[in-house]
């Protein structure tokens, strides 16, 4: 599935469009399928450069946003923040808090041995 890429006040070129589906091909290392990938490029009165992407994945949604004086920083920018995202995601059933509700009850048998 390629990358829906809207260009506020810009026209996209192939640079463009080539550096941010390379961005979002390297968020598939991750193995999490991602559904629908859309991208959203403006540019600000400042003359800021002002990126928008989201992605949907199976149970949720990944949304980020970015501003950089450098469109390319800005685009590498949104993929940190994506890829921070799909990390914790990625990871969640197996985080240290999932394996506190198993918690082992030898301190139980302890305390009544020595009572």
């Amino acid at each position: 599935m390629t990358v829906d890429i809207t260009g506020k006040n810009l026209d996209i070129t192939p640079a463009i469009r080539e550096r941010i589906e390379f961005k979002f091909k390297k968020l598939e290392k991750y193995q999490v399928p991602l559904i629908s990938k859309h991208a959203v490029i403006s540019t600000e009165p400042n003359r800021q450069f002002k990126i928008e992407a989201s992605a949907a994945i199976p149970g949720g949604q990944l949304v980020a946003s970015a501003e950089h004086d450098d469109m390319y920083g800005a685009i590498t920018e949104v993929y940190q923040k994506l890829e921070r995202q799909l990390n914790k995601q990625a990871h969640k059933p197996t985080a240290r808090r999932a394996s506190h509700s198993n918690k082992p009850q030898i301190e139980e048998i302890e305390a009544e041995e020595e009572a």
